[in-house]
């Protein structure tokens, strides 16, 4: 249609792209032993700093997240970054520490006490919460901070029009839609907080 002279064309505004939050593969280092809150932290730095299980195949939908997605950020933790190999098919990915998760300091609770990893992350989380101080590691406090910045990056990015997805972790994921919400961005699309999974947000 020709616009006619004195008329003022009207572009309609850009649509912003989705936010997708998705979680890592499954490590490698098991949780199926009993041990103390001391050897919890001893587990967990070794969490850190491992990788995946290996003969892992990521599912086909998020693969298609990857593809379908203008911006791609990842932690760096190893098993950050490997999900990326796992997913990514040789795109770019923008690795940031900011998406790493929040830590998981455990309780100072006596030896006699012994749970598997997984429970002592229960335990460790709760108290992570009730606290401000975890022996130098980040406070909930900063984590929320942390998480609040990272969804204003991933807003800046996703407002150009095109999809952002980050692979990172679980928790600090939550922590990051938590604060989308709050922006006014919607949860669309949630297959909660396994192993590869994602949680969708795009803006209304």
């Amino acid at each position: 249609m020709r616009v006619g002279p004195g008329v003022t064309r009207v572009h309609a505004p850009l649509r912003p792209g989705a936010i997708i939050l998705a979680r890592h593969g499954e490590p490698a280092l098991s949780r199926k032993c009993l041990i103390t809150a001391r050897q919890y932290g001893e587990w967990w730095g070794r969490y850190e700093v491992g990788g995946l299980r290996a003969g892992q195949i990521p599912p086909r939908e998020l693969v298609a997240a990857a593809e379908g997605a203008g911006a791609i950020y990842a932690s760096t933790r190893p098993r950050a970054l490997e999900t990326a190999a796992a997913v990514c098919n040789g795109r770019e990915v923008m690795v940031d520490a900011l998406f790493i998760e929040a830590p998981l300091p455990p309780p100072r609770l006596p030896d006699w006490i012994r749970l598997s990893p997984r429970w002592w992350g229960v335990v460790s989380r709760f108290c992570w919460h009730l606290s401000d101080r975890h022996h130098q590691e980040e406070t909930r406090a900063a984590a929320a901070a942390r998480a609040e910045q990272a969804a204003q990056v991933l807003i800046g990015r996703a407002e150009g029009g095109q999809d952002v997805l980050v692979l990172a972790h679980g928790y600090f994921n939550h922590m990051v839609g938590r604060r989308l919400q709050a922006d006014g961005w919607h949860l669309v699309q949630n297959q909660g907080f396994r192993y590869w999974s994602q949680r969708r947000f795009e803006k209304r």
